[in-house]
């Protein structure tokens, strides 16, 4: 007996051959060959991620370009750009995994992310063109 139970705990399985009701897999579920990150590529992640944010705090906060709507517009560009950090090294998307319906998942997610983008900025642009306060020179103007 104790023969025997040396034997299943060899073999790992707990007493299930390998062409049980089990279709030839081992317990462990693939993932169609997306890997998970190793503690190397996290560390990279997190450290572009955190350069990525840091870059535009202080294009703000040490006011380095004089434009608004440049630093607005660059600050956009950091933040696409830190997206595709966040897919490949948080996510580990690419074109590969789950036979293409990640990435047609994402492509459906960034036509989102620019529409909703775009229409807060012209939303928030005519609000400011409309809504704010009137100067002297523009009430001498009113009949």
């Amino acid at each position: 007996m104790s023969s025997h139970m040396e034997n299943l705990a060899d073999r790992g399985h707990g007493g299930h051959d390998d062409h049980g009701g089990h279709g030839g897999h081992d317990g462990h579920d693939d993932d169609d060959g997306a890997g998970h990150g190793t503690l190397k590529s996290y560390l990279t992640g997190f450290v572009l991620a955190a350069i990525l944010t840091a870059i535009p705090f202080w294009l703000v906060m040490g006011r380095v370009i004089d434009s608004s709507r440049a630093t607005g517009l660059v600050i956009l560009a950091f933040a696409v750009v830190q997206i595709v950090v966040h897919i490949i090294y948080f996510l580990h998307m690419d074109t590969k995994s789950e036979s293409g319906w990640n990435m047609l998942a994402l492509i459906f997610t960034l036509v989102l992310v620019v529409i909703t983008l775009s229409g807060s900025i012209w939303i928030m642009y005519h609000l400011n063109a409309n809504m704010m306060p009137m100067s002297t020179h523009d009430m001498r103007k009113i009949p």
